[in-house]
């Protein structure tokens, strides 16, 4: 594991090289900061997918989760029968009780994922499709294909607008920091993290040795719907909006800084700093990209291009290493 970490380090180093050849100031203080404080959301998601990877699931439900939760957080806060238009409208109550229901509803997507994967053992990419769907889909339901941003409190925007002050850093990348510290701690220090190495590996000899699979899965799959929903509730302040469309794509941008960063798609073996890592990796290719004003077509093949690459590269290392 620490192997394929340095290894991501020298190809972050590379590729940071090269951008900083080939793109005007990007070597400068500010833009390496925006590399980690414009991909906060990325990094939270990777941290619940990093874990569920690490013991063979996927989870590609996020996305939906996200947009669910920020319309369901701006539902809740709307002022009562205040217009005659319906999506100026909503229940009318408290900025902290609207956010805790709306956590609810993620973690209510996190309960449907764990009872069919966990307990009646359906593939997770097919559960965590459907959920994303079904998430998306209440999403556009409620906002009826638009969005809702009008008769929110001023409460609302809050969370969105606290930061450092003279700085970029928002309380959401204060979040993220806070969080990518607990799950190190959580991954290195404690026997449920290094358990679901061991279910990841081989689950049969984990559920053999007491381990409670079921209930491991089932913790893992509320803590990424937490998580997405935690994204959530910060984006909606964030724009003061909830929008069924909010954070299409997200799901496999999760996936991809995870892998980047050296998690097994077959489980049993990554980390949540070489997920971090790799968020950074892709964060310095899009970056690059926007810098030499490559068209979004471009700058999507050229991820793709970068994501195949550094996990040929990974898998080459590790051959290398174990002959």
């Amino acid at each position: 594991e620490s192997f394929i970490t340095l290894f991501m380090v020298g190809v972050l180093i590379i590729l940071f090289g090269i951008a900083c050849l080939v793109v005007p100031n990007f070597y400068k203080a500010q833009n390496i900061i925006n590399l980690v404080t414009n991909n906060w959301f990325i990094i939270i998601l990777g941290i619940g997918v990093t874990f569920l990877l690490v013991t063979g699931n996927f989870d590609m439900s996020v996305g939906g989760v996200i947009a669910l939760t920020g319309v369901l957080a701006v539902y809740f806060c709307q002022g009562r029968n205040v217009s005659q238009n319906v999506l100026a409208n909503g229940l009318g109550l408290p900025y902290g009780v609207a956010v805790g229901l709306a956590l609810l509803g993620a973690l209510s997507v996190g309960a449907i994922n764990a009872f069919f994967i966990a307990r009646l053992k359906v593939p997770s990419i097919i559960v965590t499709l459907g959920t994303m769907m079904l998430a998306r889909g209440t999403a556009q339901v409620i906002t009826q294909g638009a969005q809702r941003n009008t008769s929110l409190p001023d409460s609302f925007g809050v969370l969105g607008s606290l930061g450092i002050p003279g700085t970029s850093i928002r309380l959401a990348v204060i979040v993220m920091i806070v969080l990518i510290f607990a799950a190190f701690i959580f991954e290195k220090k404690t026997v449920f993290g290094r358990r679901i190495y061991l279910i990841g590996a081989n689950p049969v000899a984990a559920r053999l040795s007491g381990i409670n699979v079921t209930r491991y899965l089932t913790a893992l799959y509320l803590l990424s719907s937490l998580l997405a929903g935690i994204t959530g509730i910060l984006l909606a302040s964030e724009f003061k909006a909830g929008v069924s469309s909010r954070a299409l794509g997200y799901e496999f941008d999760a996936l991809v800084v995870a892998l980047l960063g050296g998690v097994s798609i077959s489980g049993g073996f990554g980390s949540v700093l070489g997920m971090f890592l790799g968020a950074i990796i892709l964060s310095v290719v899009t970056s690059s990209a926007t810098g030499l004003l490559l068209s979004p077509d471009w700058q999507f093949t050229l991820k793709g291009i970068v994501t195949f690459i550094a996990i040929l590269a990974q898998r080459f290392a590790l051959d290398k290493r174990r002959n």
